[in-house]
């Protein structure tokens, strides 16, 4: 696939298994159908409500950086379209979802069951507060951007866990946090732009 060769292996995406998995799960599947002709193209796209699937490369470098095993219990915080979701679902044992907009809450979970990804939990919410129920999670993703880090998913890390979040306003830098026995590390390694969190973020 073209996508893989020219976005992804020509820059700097190396992992085997993310790059197979970026191979096997289809992009087109998860956009809307009047944009499918663009599904892999080098950019991200709209999916309704005001929300937008990441470019190809942005999905494998966050799920590159949280260096999953296969026995990961994953949280993602943003389920938006389900593609991301499906990629980590493809990688990890279990993947806890949560989605802010109810629509594609209920999108997504059509997808993602359609497609037979078993190993996906998801629900309609606010994914501030994380899945306190389900913790600790080895990996944490979140797909939308605070301006700070919320504290209830560094509470829902394991130890040796890692979580990788877009922390910004207008223009956001993603952020791998590392918890270890004693504490909490921070890596800044990429500009980015994502939609904002909503819901419980704008609060604080």
């Amino acid at each position: 696939m073209s996508m893989v060769e020219r976005q992804l292996i020509a820059r700097d995406i190396t992992d085997p298994r993310v790059i197979e998995v970026m191979r096997r799960v289809l992009r087109h599947r998860f956009v809307p159908e009047d944009i499918r002709t663009a599904a892999y193209d080098d950019r991200p796209l709209p999916i309704g409500y005001r929300q937008t699937i990441s470019q190809p490369y942005v999905v494998a470098y966050m799920t590159q950086a949280l260096r999953l095993a296969p026995g990961a219990r994953v949280l993602e915080i943003g389920t938006g379209s389900g593609y991301q979701t499906a990629v980590l679902a493809e990688l990890a044992d279990t993947v806890y979802s949560i989605e802010i907009v109810p629509p594609l809450a209920a999108r997504a979970a059509a997808t993602l069951a359609e497609l037979g990804y078993d190993n996906v939990r998801l629900r309609e919410g606010d994914g501030y507060a994380g899945w306190p129920e389900a913790a600790p999670f080895d990996a944490i993703m979140v797909t939308a951007a605070p301006d700070h880090v919320p504290q209830p998913l560094v509470d829902q890390l394991a130890v040796g866990g890692r979580m990788i979040i877009p922390v910004g306003d207008d223009r956001q830098t993603l952020t791998v946090l590392t918890r270890t026995d004693d504490g909490v590390t921070e890596e800044a390694v990429l500009p980015v732009l994502f939609v904002p969190m909503t819901g419980e973020a704008e609060r604080r």
